[in-house]
């Protein structure tokens, strides 16, 4: 079955601003929110439908992938939605339970299940930039990274605290000119987390946690582009507290220029250049593709500016349809100097038939031979 338009999920047009997508997600959320559907699973399908949206369409990068590619854009985990389907539920209210300036309880009958969720914490996401060759975008590579990140140190432990008994939260009641009010704060004993330090071990921070230095294996697949960012879960620094989760380490794609390629997209272009007599008589020639050097042959009677297409030989659709092309384009090399043999050789030629220019239709200029390719 076809996935749901995240617009229509969030009933809002596509060129709704951040605030009204906010807004939008808030109101679907209250709508669906498990506490006001106890066992009700298709409103939980759909409060965690409605969360991968919002996670989405509020981000620019992934919204402007997304308007482009839509779903595809985010398959195989290419840095995209989450994929709440298989998230627990708390790490949804973790994640975007900022917008409601508290969490998401208060809809009554939530008891220990929602004061759990308000203290669920995520440690927080780290950046790192990996530079990629055309030949390792070209086939997809594996990066083992080394990394810094704080984690929970061996033998710490934690308590409920007791000020918040453990959901994260205090109540506040305030006198009004409309009575009395009550309103959740953030507890300020815990930070929210619901838990506070019992055992600190020997060299961990006052919230038990280290800085270690780990070897992350990241898989970035074919077809990345410069600028693209991935998302590798839960390998970003830990939190504190029996409940934590980490955050994740989020990649950034910088690639690293090639020195006789050009990309553009999937397509890659080369220059060739070859000589006069070359291009008169017809040769065959060896040029640099991602995937090693192939050899191509130049008719006689060659032009210089003609575009050589290499089907297949360029970059692979990151969404897995298709392979990009390489064009060669051809140059023809005039000799600077010349022997006195040589140039007697052109001066005997100048009023010879056959090295006068003679253009055809047939023979296209350089901007319509490009507007054919890309046609």
């Amino acid at each position: 079955m076809a996935k749901q338009d995240f617009y229509e999920v969030l009933g809002i047009s596509k060129g709704a601003s951040a605030a009204e997508i906010k807004k939008a997600y808030r109101k679907m959320a209250v709508k669906y929110h498990p506490d006001k559907n106890p066992g009700d699973t298709e409103a939980e399908e759909k409060f965690k439908l409605a969360a991968e949206a919002y996670e989405v369409l509020s981000d620019e990068n992934k919204r402007a992938r997304y308007d482009q590619y839509g779903h595809r854009a985010f398959e195989g985990g290419q840095g995209g939605g989450s994929g709440f389907g298989g998230m627990d539920m708390d790490d949804i209210f973790s994640q975007f339970g900022d917008i409601f300036g508290g969490g998401f309880g208060g809809f009554g009958g939530g008891g220990q299940r929602g004061g759990r969720r308000r203290g669920m914490v995520k440690g927080s996401n780290m950046r790192i930039r990996v530079k990629l060759t055309l030949e390792e975008i070209a086939n997809g590579v594996d990066k083992k990274i080394k990394v810094r990140r704080k984690k929970q140190a061996k033998g710490v432990s934690y308590t409920t605290c007791t000020t918040c008994n453990g959901s994260g939260q205090v109540m506040q009641v305030t006198n009004t000119i409309l009575g009395r009010m009550q309103t959740a704060t953030t507890c300020n004993a815990c930070g929210g987390a619901g838990e506070i330090l019992k055992n600190k071990p020997s060299g961990a921070d006052a919230q038990g946690l280290v800085t270690e230095e780990e070897t992350v294996t990241i898989n970035i697949p074919a077809g990345v582009t410069d600028g693209v960012q991935l998302k590798v879960a839960g390998k970003g620094n830990e939190a504190p507290g029996n409940n934590a989760i980490a955050g994740d380490l989020l990649v950034l794609i910088e690639e690293v220029p090639h020195e006789t390629l050009k990309r553009e997209g999937i397509n890659l272009h080369s220059d060739l250049y070859i000589s006069f007599p070359e291009a008169v008589l017809g040769v065959s020639k060896e040029v640099e593709t991602v995937n090693g050097k192939v050899k191509i042959k130049i008719e006689e009677g060659t032009q210089s500016g003609k575009i050589l297409r290499l089907k297949g030989k360029g970059l692979p659709n990151i969404e897995g349809y298709g392979t990009g092309d390489m064009m060669v384009h051809v140059n023809i090399w005039t000799p600077q100097e010349l022997n006195k043999e040589q140039a007697k050789f052109f001066k005997n030629n100048l009023d010879n038939e056959n090295f006068k220019p003679n253009p055809t239709k047939s023979d296209k200029s350089f901007f319509d031979k490009v507007k054919d390719m890309f046609s």
